[in-house]
């Protein structure tokens, strides 16, 4: 995927990620902790701001699926998130949008016009293993498919991160 980067990412002009699936607390938040994570592991926080939003209006304020904040805490990784709903304002304002599924990014691109500024894509453009392209939503599931989403997230992750560093100026 084309990330559209035409200048370097520095501390001053940190780049945007938001991460969208249905309702916000489940798979986007999971990759918010993530990457969060990972840029914070590796001293590059400054780099960058990091978000997650949901299509619908399901869960506004809710915090993330226990399930989920159960395998994120397994693996020593923390959510901290609130729902909230995604808004066309979110396309000029972040600098790549990356959606869960097929139908989120269909929900995206309805928002989209041609003055938005935002890259658009699928998380899983960044899996090395990308199966059919999407992160299951593991809401009605056992704690498998929470695993599952996390195994494939934070893969996709760390390739995504992988990216971009090549556009840090430090």
């Amino acid at each position: 995927m084309d990330l559209n980067i035409s200048s370097p990412i520095t501390k001053e002009n940190h780049y945007k990620i938001c991460f969208v699936c249905l309702g916000n607390i489940c798979r986007s938040p999971t990759a918010e902790g993530v990457f969060q994570h990972l840029i914070t592991k590796e001293d590059l926080g400054n780099y960058f701001e990091v978000d997650s939003a949901g299509t619908s209006a399901y869960h506004i304020g809710e915090s993330a699926n226990s399930k989920s904040q159960r395998t994120a805490n397994k693996h020593g990784i923390k959510l901290h998130s609130k729902a909230r709903q995604f808004k066309p304002f979110d396309l000029d304002y972040f600098n790549l949008v990356l959606a869960m599924d097929n139908e989120n990014l269909k929900n995206v691109e309805r928002m989209a016009n041609e003055s938005h500024t935002a890259t658009i894509g699928r998380m899983r453009d960044f899996d090395p293993q990308p199966g059919d392209g999407e992160v299951p939503d593991p809401y009605y599931g056992g704690p498998e498919g929470f695993e599952n989403v996390f195994q494939i997230v934070k893969r996709s992750c760390e390739s995504l991160l992988d990216e971009l560093e090549q556009h840090i100026e430090q």
